[in-house]
């Protein structure tokens, strides 16, 4: 037996969430079971567990898209028992019972090792959001994009992939503007790294075509008229990653960026992305992560706080990374 987060939804369409024992012999079919040590909360897990958004995929769920913990039993020979694994994507969580959990089981090819530098509860302080902002930072570099280029801007900076993202833009030198809807956490992104601090409210109406070019490179988790007025204010040449929908799924821009300022705008797919470009990634979090700040960015809750920190995540209530801790 080992304790979980499972949503269930009944014949009436009504959704439930309750923490409590589940039997082992429930595990879905996979060549690896890993003993979970620390999971996290995400912005997809939140609206999972809130039913705020169409996540999940099919009923019961374990919901979860990431966890870090040890290999218990194992049909690989790349992957004994005793092995440090984490886990990210890969529609776990909304399609297979993911990392809120006691137990995980999985096929093998979704696990990375981790890296000797992280503990397992770094891993997950780090986690899907912090290893979609390495990818971004990857995406931003493989175009070329560098320092001396000039100042680079990351939307939703408060958040989990905000927060990872000012960190490492900052170790690799960058003057890193962070864009955020809560000043009350100037002190908090300065201390991550982050040169300045603008209010939300300047991204979040509908901008000109083009605007005054800032920016030489960016990280948007916003999507909607934040990702349009982003692109509005690139140099020429400049880079931008998206990789979040917080303030919407539409893009209401034109071209004019694109065509009359080359600006590249760069789509990250952290659920399916090959496992070469995670091994990369984790090794270069291995590198960048300042372990001082990113403790700085931890929430810990245990497994009984998940439902109701859902909701708060969702209302802009919650900073940084949650990791939660697995009895």
């Amino acid at each position: 037996m080992f304790d979980a987060v499972m949503i269930e939804k009944s014949a009436d369409g009504a959704q439930t969430v309750h923490v409590g024992p589940v039997d082992d012999s429930r595990l879905p079919d996979g060549d690896v079971t890993v003993r979970v040590a620390w999971s996290t909360l995400n912005y997809k897990d939140a609206l999972a567990i809130t039913g705020r958004g169409p996540i999940v995929r099919q009923f019961p769920m374990i919901p979860g898209v990431d966890f870090a913990g040890t290999v218990e039993r194992s049909a690989r020979a790349d992957l004994p028992p005793g092995t440090r694994v984490v886990l990210n994507g890969w529609g776990v969580g909304e399609r297979w019972w993911g990392g809120l959990a006691g137990r995980a089981r999985v096929r093998g090819e979704w696990l990375v090792q981790l890296p000797d530098t992280f503990t397992t509860r770094q891993a997950m302080a780090i986690g899907t959001a912090g290893y979609t902002a390495m990818l971004c930072v990857m995406a931003l570099e493989r175009q070329g994009l560098s320092p001396a280029q000039g100042p680079v801007l990351v939307t939703g900076a408060a958040g989990g992939v905000g927060s990872v993202a000012v960190m490492l833009l900052s170790r690799l030198g960058y003057h890193v503007a962070a864009v955020t809807g809560r000043p009350q956490e100037e002190e908090y992104l300065r201390a991550l790294g982050a040169a300045e601090i603008l209010p939300r409210a300047g991204f979040s109406t509908p901008g000109r075509p083009l605007e005054k070019a800032r920016w030489a490179g960016a990280v948007d988790v916003a999507g909607g008229a934040v990702l349009a007025n982003v692109c509005a204010a690139m140099l020429p040449e400049g880079v931008v990653t998206a990789c979040g929908l917080a303030a919407g799924m539409d893009f209401p821009a034109t071209v004019a960026p694109f065509i009359l300022r080359g600006v590249t705008l760069v789509g990250i797919d952290s659920v399916m992305c090959p496992h070469a470009r995670r091994v990369e990634a984790w090794r270069r979090l291995a590198e960048l992560t300042d372990p001082q700040r990113l403790d700085s960015m931890v929430t810990e809750i245990p497994l009984t706080d998940v439902p109701q920190t859902a909701a708060a995540l969702l209302d802009g209530e919650v900073r940084g990374r949650v990791v939660v801790s697995i009895p």
